[in-house]
């Protein structure tokens, strides 16, 4: 009997990801995860500036967002994404009491993760 695993990844083959994380390590992580599920990477971006306009300029699924990028608050690329209809998740260390109160509804990714819970957040994210 397979895996429930491998169909599940298969949900996500081709889904464009923007990746906003300003430390590399993370970021080499969560890239390598999302590839290995089949998806998309756009970035990553490690700067405010970078992932506005990959925010407002690519075609996107969805993004996972560091919710602190070098000391700067990633909220105005959040609120870019909703304007658009872009679901996104926030990746923290500070789990959901970090996220400012009118992001509150949105998926947390708590740092650090595994590639399971990954997966499971962003299929959510996009059901």
């Amino acid at each position: 009997m397979s895996s429930p695993a491998p169909a599940a990844s298969r949900t996500l083959a081709g889904v464009r990801v923007l990746v906003v994380e300003d430390e590399v390590a993370i970021s080499l992580l969560l890239e390598d995860m999302l590839l290995e599920m089949g998806c998309e990477v756009v970035g990553p971006a490690g700067r405010l500036s970078a992932a506005a306009e990959l925010a407002a300029n690519e075609q996107l699924d969805i993004a996972v967002l560091d919710v602190n990028l070098a000391g700067q608050p990633i909220y105005p690329v959040a609120e870019a994404l909703a304007a658009r209809g872009v679901p996104f998740v926030f990746s923290t260390g500070y789990g959901s009491a970090g996220i400012d109160e009118p992001f509150r509804d949105r998926p947390v990714l708590q740092k650090p993760f595994a590639q399971n819970e990954l997966e499971r957040i962003l299929r959510s994210a996009l059901a």
